[in-house]
């Protein structure tokens, strides 16, 4: 039967949801704008399958407020890095370039304000991510941190930093353009700088969004995104259009439930964007046991052709070949870690997982955490193929023919270490182990 395809093809169920989620504004975490995408997700998920609801929990509530970088009496334009404090340092700037370890070692930078771009270049042996870079400028002594995008266009990149047991950071941090990062390292490296951050901190609450199909059994297949954005863009890319999949994945899935072997649970986390909140809450309340495997949606839609990251677990990559065969459409196949998403919290205790996102060709974020996210960036055609691929592959991966190994924590661990990614998790406060 191939009619769900041309059912699929034509539907327009998910990207109305993006729609819908990109006209709300601010989805930022804790605030209103996220609540009111968490209750139209619910809605829209309960028009397809069972038991939506909303499951709440606290966080620490961060506002922005205004920020200013000042230098020889300009004020550069900037934006606060969420969960930055709010505070005010001055010191000499320092140019630490793409802020990679080596661009660290033995650097003492006390009392200095460390400026980094957010490239990885070609010849890092990993991905650097910028809570890193921010936290190795803290053990340096830096007293405030600028972190430049390095995509052109004149967009200030956002993004948090803080830790699971200390969510506001320690230092003031700012985002400035690629075009800003270059007049402050051209004109102004070991001149008196400026960072003054203003942001509001609060008690706030987020919510997980929680719906399921097929037989009602003890083992079940999680489809998963997240439903914050940052407060400056429309959170199309990153992720509405993963939110937005995960509806229409409901709706295909409904019209092919009887060939569920096993229960299908969606989990929509909230507070994604401050730290793997709402997926950290989800992974301690639950049965890990009982999940065959999880497939986590951030960043689909991007770029034509699917990207399976899929974290040493053979059985998962070999299903996303097979798919890829079956349509004649490639998918890239990553086997690394990658422990930057919501299905981290899951793979790090050793639950088979996924983190499918788009091949772009790019290792950076592109539009991603910029005001540039936005929904003229994607387009339909792509969507709806992706679409009937993650429906063939979860498909797959519910039937009872299917089977993939639990890992040890220990092995994942020690993947971590092989993959030199274990020191800059010790860094950033993320070293589960």
């Amino acid at each position: 039967m191939t009619d769900w395809i041309g059912r699929t093809f034509t539907s327009k169920t998910g990207w109305h949801h993006l729609e819908t989620l990109v006209d709300i504004g601010n989805r930022m975490a804790g605030s209103a704008g996220e609540r009111e995408a968490a209750v139209a997700t619910r809605d829209a998920l309960a028009e397809h399958a069972r038991n939506a609801h909303l499951a709440e929990f606290d966080i620490q509530g961060w506002e922005r407020g205004s920020s200013h970088l000042v230098v020889d009496d300009t004020d550069q334009a900037c934006i606060a890095l969420p969960r930055s404090p709010s505070a005010s340092a001055t010191g000499d700037l320092v140019d630490l370039g793409h802020g990679l370890p080596a661009d660290f070692a033995g650097r003492d930078l006390s009392g200095a304000v460390a400026l980094v771009d957010s490239t990885v270049p070609d010849h890092a042996e990993r991905v650097v991510h910028r809570r890193e870079k921010y936290y190795r400028a803290v053990e340096a002594g830096a007293a405030a941190f600028v972190f430049a995008n390095h995509y052109p266009g004149g967009l200030a990149p956002t993004g948090s930093v803080g830790t699971p047991d200390a969510p506001i950071g320690e230092i003031p941090a700012v985002g400035v353009s690629k075009e800003v990062g270059a007049r402050l390292a051209r004109r102004f490296t070991g001149e008196r700088v400026t960072v003054d951050v203003a942001a509001s901190l609060d008690e706030a609450t987020s919510q997980n969004v929680h719906a399921e199909l097929g037989p009602d059994t003890d083992e079940e297949l999680l489809v998963t995104a997240h439903v914050d954005a940052h407060d400056i863009s429309e959170g199309a890319m990153d992720n509405g259009a993963g939110i937005a999949m995960v509806v229409e994945l409901a709706r295909t899935l409904a019209a092919r439930e009887d060939e569920l072997d096993t229960r299908v649970r969606f989990v929509v986390f909230g507070a994604e964007e401050v730290g793997l909140v709402g997926s950290a809450h989800d992974a301690a309340t639950r049965d890990l046991d009982d999940v065959r495997a999880v497939v986590n949606l951030d960043g689909v839609a991007a770029a034509r052709t699917l990207e399976c990251t899929t974290h040493g677990f053979d059985a998962l990559a070999s299903a996303a070949r097979e798919v890829a065969e079956r349509f004649d459409h490639p998918i890239t196949v990553d086997p690394d870690l990658g422990p930057h998403s919501d299905h981290w919290n899951y793979v790090q205790r050793g639950v088979p997982g996924y983190m499918v996102a788009s091949d772009t060709g790019d290792s950076g974020r592109g539009w991603g955490h910029t005001a540039a996210d936005t929904l003229d960036k994607l387009d339909a055609r792509t969507f709806r193929e992706q679409a009937i691929l993650l429906t063939t592959l979860a498909v797959t991966l519910a039937d009872e023919g299917f089977t993939v190994a639990h890992a040890a924590p220990a092995d994942i661990a020690a993947a971590c270490e092989a993959q030199d990614l274990a020191a800059g998790m010790r860094v950033t406060g993320d070293w589960p182990f």
